[in-house]
This record gives structure tokens, sequence and C-alpha cells, in this order.
């Protein structure tokens, strides 16, 4: 196989030995990567040759991105191929009075941003992981991040996609229209697909129009009761123009902005919730205002403590720094355990709470718990450490997050996906007929199962003997 792979691609676009070893398996885990080789195609053709190839000697492939997955949706055996779209990286065209952006799948979220923003554009997705997270993984896993509430996720911004089958098939529906209804929408299946039904080789992207005004504000409140009444008052205030709705329980605000974090505290750490909020716009002598009027309102309701303001470039990047600092978690922490869940507002604080409690309950109360996400969209995420915890006590730990989500109709993914850490839990927040469907398609569109096997859910069980 790879020799066959040298003969199609080159000697330089074959990894092994030391040169894949060199690199490490993700950006979470350092560990030296092992599988039978690493392909990097600069085609979609050699794209689609590669998967010929291997779905001919039944060759497992996984495809990696930017390395930035954190539910192992990338991890490879030593018997698996890992494609990389690395050298798949060029906007292929920008289409400025159609505010379309199409580019090839291994580009960065961050160049996207860029090119468009020199256009007078703007891609509205945004992420931490922005310099490192390609449009592919992007595609692949739905991404989400801080503006979802105003534009959506992934899922929203892709008009149209190119993919290759396991078979080799290049499927080509590069629709750039906001409007087709010409049959099945069939981009949709490898949205969120995790890189299970084909590998996405390119994407036509929805721009909008570059925000001329960025207002931003961190308000401190002791009571859920105001958080989940300050989103509501802003969306009418604002009048759309809100894009993001953060919250940080006090322990992520307090972990963020004290040393050796590198932020400090704009506000206060006595307080119980801290909202950070941002409204876009494109009126630069009315937006301010307006927002100062919606921020004067909820004060007159009684909606927050404290609150400070930017005024300045510099003081929003400042209030968003604590916002997007989790690494904070690693850095001072080992083995923290790390969940992405999603479910109702108003059932948010007794649902963290029943976690503490179970945490504190099985691990003892010494056991941290960091809390924070993207409230405005129904996204939290939760992050577990103590000295004494174990990797072999994860699924103590996931079963106490992710069990009662089944009872408020919740889900164990909000953003991050499935992969291989999250399946065993699928059924929580997926019916037996949605499963069944799932392995319908795969088994439609990958019939030999080389497509990252053994991710979101096993295969087998659709053949039972």
């Amino acid at each position: 196989m790879v020799a066959d792979l040298r003969t199609l691609l080159g000697a330089d676009s074959v990894l092994t030995g030391d040169a894949l070893r060199a690199r490490a398996r993700s950006w979470s885990d350092p560990t030296p990567l092992d599988a039978l080789a690493l392909v990097r195609p600069r085609t979609t053709a050699e794209v689609a040759a590669i998967l010929r190839l291997c779905h001919s000697a039944r060759q497992p492939v996984v495809v990696h991105g930017g390395g930035t997955n954190l539910v192992h949706a990338t991890s490879a055996t030593a018997h698996d191929l890992i494609l990389s779209l690395e050298r798949m990286a060029d906007i292929v065209a920008i289409d400025a009075q159609n505010q379309t952006l199409t580019v090839q799948a291994g580009a960065p979220l961050q160049r996207v941003q860029e090119v468009a923003a020199a256009h007078g554009l703007f891609f509205p997705l945004d992420l931490a992981a922005r310099g490192s997270a390609t449009i592919g993984g992007c595609v692949a896993m739905n991404a989400g991040g801080v503006r979802v509430l105003r534009y959506g996720m992934m899922r929203e911004l892709v008009l149209g996609l190119e993919a290759v089958l396991a078979d080799g098939a290049v499927l080509t529906a590069l629709n750039a229209m906001l409007k087709n209804n010409a049959g099945y929408d069939l981009k949709q299946v490898f949205i969120g697909s995790e890189g299970t039904l084909g590998v996405v080789t390119q994407a036509v992207l929805r721009l909008f129009p570059a925000p001329r005004t960025y207002a931003t504000a961190l308000l401190a409140m002791d009571e859920f009761p105001q958080v989940t009444a300050l989103l509501p008052l802003l969306q009418r205030d604002l009048g759309g123009a809100l894009t993001s709705f953060e919250v940080m329980w006090n322990d992520y605000y307090r972990l963020t902005t004290t040393p050796p974090a590198l932020s400090k505290p704009p506000l206060g750490h006595e307080y119980t919730y801290y909202v950070l909020v941002e409204a876009l716009g494109g009126n630069e002598r009315l937006d301010q205002a307006r927002f100062d009027a919606a921020l004067d309102h909820a004060a007159h309701e009684g909606l927050f403590a404290d609150a400070v303001v930017a005024r300045t470039s510099q003081q929003r990047a400042d209030l968003w720094r604590i916002r997007e600092d989790s690494e904070q978690i690693e850095r001072q922490h080992h083995l923290t355990f790390g969940y992405d869940v999603s479910l109702p507002i108003g059932v948010m604080a007794a649902y963290v709470e029943d976690v503490r409690a179970g945490i504190a309950l099985h691990f003892g109360a010494d056991t941290r718990c960091w809390v924070y996400g993207h409230l405005g969209d129904g996204n939290l995420h939760i992050n577990i450490w103590a000295p004494h915890l174990q990797p072999q006590d994860g699924e103590r730990i996931a079963a106490i997050v992710y069990t009662p989500l089944g009872d408020v109709h919740g889900s164990i993914s909000a953003e991050h996906g499935i992969g291989l850490e999250k399946k065993a839990y699928l059924s929580l927040s997926r019916t037996p007929a949605e499963i069944a469907t799932m392995r319908r398609l795969k088994v439609a569109l990958d019939p030999r199962n080389i497509l990252n096997p053994g991710k979101i859910f096993d295969l087998e069980e659709a053949h039972p003997t």
C-alpha cells in the first residue's frame, strides 16, 4: 500500500517512520503519530485516487485537519492511513457581489476570516482555535463558536461542498446560491459527519458585510434568573444585533483572572455569574449609544450588579481573553476532564448544581468544576479536576455529566462532535430510529467501512447475526 501511494503521489507526499513520528497526534495529545502512513494530497483528483486505492484494499482512512478536535474523532491506529489536507489550503475564489468564498478544506479558519475582511466582508464563524482549525474540520464537526446566537453554526454558513466518497467518486455540489431547492441538499449529509461519510475537499462559504462597530461589555450578577432575563431583554433592545452571550461561573472567571493567568479582573471575584455580551452593527454614530441604552434598561430592571464596558479595541480584546483563556485549565491542572453539552437555558443552573453535587459525592469536595460557555445558544463547557483523579475515572465522571441530559432533552455534544469519546452515550441524545438511520447512511456511502471506522457508533451493530 505504501509503495503504491508513493508511486501515485510522489515520495514527499507519503510520510512514514521518523517523519511520521515527528508529528503529534493532536493539539491535546503530544504522543507521536503511529499509523501505516500519512499522505498529503495536493488536489481533489489525488484524494480521489487515494480513496479508490484504499477502497479496493479495504484500507481504513482517517482524515486530519488542524489537530484541534476534542473527542478523539481523528484518532488513528497503527493500521490506519492518515489523509492530511494540509497542502490543500488555497482560497479558490471570492465573489464580493454575491458574498461567497470558495476555499479548499485545508485552509485555516483565520485565513478565511482575513481574506473576507480584505474584501470588506465577514465570515462570522469564530472560535479560540481559529489559527489552526481548518475549514474541512469545521465542516466535518459542524463547528459552533461564539457567534452562533446570531449567525448559526457551520451548517448555516456552508452553501456548497465538494466531497470525495469512500470509493473515490467525486461529488461536486459547489452551490453558491442562498436558495436552491432542486432535490436533496446533499451537503448536509457531510456537515457534522466527522469524516465517516466522505472527505470534504472544498466548500462554498456564505459571507456577510463586515461589521463597522463592536460593542462589548462584561456584566456580573448573583442570581441565575438575572442571567436568563438579561438575554431576551438585550435581544429585543438591540434588534437582533446581539451576537454573543457568553457566561462564566465564578470558578472559571476566577481562574482566568488570577495569576499565572494573563488577565486581570475588571470586575471583582465576589459574584456568582459573569456574562460577556457583544453586539455587531453598521452605524458608528448610533450603535454604541443603543448598546449603552440597552445596558441601562437592564440595570433598571436589576439584571446585573456591576459592569464594565469596552471603549477601545484593546479593552474588547482584554475582555474576550478572559472568556477564551480556557487553556489555563490545562496549564495549571494536569489531567482535566472536559465536556461539551447543550440543554434548555432554564434548567442550566439546576443541572450544574446536580453535576457539582454528583462529582463531590463520588470524588470528594476538593474536586474542581469549572463551567463556562455559549449560554445564548444553550451550550455549556464543563471541566473537572482533582489531584487524585486518574484516567480510568473518566467513565464515571462522564456518566455524572451526561446522564441527567436525557431527562431534560439535552445533548451530550453541543459543538465538539461524538468521535470515540462520546459514542457510548449517543443513545442519550438520539433515538434508536435516528441511530439506525445514521447506520444506513454509513452503509450506503461507505459499504466497506474504511472512512474513520469506529467513530460516532459501531457499524457492526447494524448487521446482527
